[in-house]
């Protein structure tokens, strides 16, 4: 008896399907028509013998079964991509196409300072680069969408290895033509409990700043009491600039000069934990380990 096999083409319609949710939006990413790419998960549906998707005028949805294959099909592509990226890294290292998510915290602060001379040095390397919050980044790296990531540590990433960038210290800000600048005193570097918690100005929930910060405070009461918050370390500088409160800050944004043109004065944060770690991560037992401890060593050098 034959047995007919889905094809790798049938599996990513299947896969861009469930990322979008939508016929025509997978059909763009893809790269096909919406009638090819519907043609094509009908055959894998008739292939298999099981409805994977059930289809109304307004929405798309998944069977139970239909989500398992969607998980399974991951780990083929991933899988598949890997088997390319064998052969590729064996006879060129840091060439070709490598795609890197990276934190919104991070990114404008630390790749312009490296870019350019990984660039310069690096002429075969094709690096594309998304910016993305650390939970979405890493669901890019296991599915396959990233084939690393550029994060701040500690943050739960699942089995991956790594490689540590640098470490970032964290700094309290806070307006300079306010002596205290809602702290207890104006000290070198500032404790923790010197921060007025009614004041205390965060990122938006999904960013790990946020949770490293508050680490670093050792004050879980900081969570519930901080009520303003910010969608970018940017929109915090301007909010504290405006006598709105006080915020926390990376050292690296400093040094990429958040601050100019503004009246903001920052402070070391005095505490065990304050510093975050700034780490490329990949896949565990990816076959272009080497290649991206190589990579980790040129964005060191930056």
């Amino acid at each position: 008896m034959s047995v007919y096999q889905p094809t790798l083409k049938q599996l990513q319609y299947l896969v861009a399907l469930h990322e979008h949710g939508h016929f025509g939006h997978a059909a763009e990413a893809c790269f096909v028509s919406q009638s090819t790419l519907s043609a094509g998960l009908r055959d894998l549906e008739n292939l298999l013998g099981v409805v994977l998707v059930e289809r109304t005028k307004r929405s798309v949805r998944f069977t139970p079964l239909g989500n398992a294959v969607v998980a399974k099909a991951h780990r083929i592509l991933r899988e598949t991509e890997e088997l390319s990226d064998l052969v590729h890294s064996s006879s060129m290292p840091l060439s070709g196409d490598v795609r890197m998510s990276v934190i919104p915290t991070i990114a404008p602060f630390l790749l312009p300072r490296m870019l350019p001379r990984l660039r310069r040095e690096r002429p075969n390397l094709k690096l594309f680069l998304r910016e993305e919050p650390s939970a979405q980044a890493i669901e890019s790296l296991h599915h396959g969408r990233a084939d690393c990531v550029l994060l701040a540590l500690p943050y739960g990433t699942g089995e991956v290895e790594k490689e540590t960038i640098e470490l970032d210290a964290l700094f309290v800000a806070f307006p300079g033509d306010d002596p205290k600048g809602g702290l207890s005193d104006l000290p070198a570097e500032i404790l923790p409990a010197d921060i007025d918690e009614t004041r205390l100005l965060l990122l938006e929930d999904g960013h790990c700043l946020r949770d490293h910060a508050l680490a670093a405070c050792h004050r879980p009461e900081l969570r519930a009491s901080s009520m303003m918050i910010g969608t970018s370390l940017h929109t915090l500088v301007q909010m504290v600039d405006n006598g709105l409160g006080v915020t926390m800050l990376p050292e690296m944004a400093l040094d990429a000069g958040i601050l100019n043109g503004t009246n903001v004065v920052a402070r070391p944060l005095k505490s065990d934990r304050a510093n975050r770690e700034i780490a490329l991560v990949w896949r565990k037992n990816s076959p272009r380990s080497e290649e991206f401890r190589l990579l980790a060593e040129e964005l060191r050098a930056g």
